[in-house]
């Protein structure tokens, strides 16, 4: 068991340490369905909660100065919202329905990549930000999956890339850091899941260089192709142990 949670624990930090750090950081979502596969998904969040963070602060060194504060300031409040909500609601869930929430995110998130189309240019509207964002911060809150509802509000202002990027990475810092404190409270950061987190971070910077690097030879179409496909088989995965779960 422990051998295949550290393996999952490497695989699942490389590639969100690869879609950060080369292709905007998306598969951030991916992580925990992938450890959730071989230990308690309460036990996947926790760990992945200061891999994240140390990921979002060597995205922010890079990105620092692209950042669009009025978009921010529409987004935080509502992130925040949303990341209370979810501790509210974290501690009533069953490990079962959490596999079944994870399993939805997880084909959802899928669904979502493979039938966007180019969105038409909108502005920052505070009703659609407050709404994604909040969502955002509910589903990163309960398995670190923000990134999709975040997305669909931000892909729709068209902004520069780098501007987006930034944008993205000073948001979910913001996230992570105000779940430490919820997930503590939750008695989740237990000795071996800092144990387990605290081996994987030079895998979660490799990850990051790594994605610096592959952007430049693997094209970003064919990257998520592999990594969709693999979020639809550990989703479906998770949906079916959860729902066995629930009905045993």
């Amino acid at each position: 068991m422990e051998v295949s949670l550290y393996l999952a624990a490497v695989a699942a930090t490389l590639l969100a340490g690869i879609s950060k750090g080369g292709f905007g950081g998306g598969l951030g979502g991916l992580a925990v369905p992938i450890l959730a596969l071989t230990t308690a998904p309460a036990e996947a969040v926790a760990i992945m909660a200061p891999i994240l963070i140390s990921m979002d602060l060597l995205g922010l060194l890079f990105y620092r100065n692209q950042m669009d504060g009025r978009i921010m300031r529409i987004i935080l409040p509502a992130g925040l919202a949303g990341t209370l909500l979810g501790w509210m609601l974290f501690s009533h869930l069953s490990d079962h329905w959490i596999r079944v929430m994870l399993g939805l995110i997880s084909l959802t998130f899928v669904a979502w990549n493979l039938s966007r189309t180019k969105p038409a240019v909108a502005h920052p509207s505070r009703v659609k930000g407050w709404f994604w964002a909040g969502l955002s911060g509910l589903t990163s809150f309960v398995a670190h999956a923000g990134s999709p509802p975040l997305s669909v509000y931000l892909l729709g202002l068209r902004i520069d890339k780098e501007v987006y990027v930034g944008t993205v990475a000073t948001f979910f810092l913001a996230m992570n850091l105000l779940k430490v404190l919820p997930y503590w409270e939750l008695g989740l950061f237990t000795p071996s899941v800092l144990t387990i987190a605290g081996w994987m971070l030079p895998v979660a910077l490799a990850g990051v260089w790594a994605g610096v690097l592959l952007q430049r030879r693997v094209s970003p179409a064919r990257f998520f192709q592999i990594a969709n496909l693999m979020l639809l088989l550990t989703g479906a995965k998770l949906l079916y142990d959860g729902i066995r779960g629930l009905l045993g």
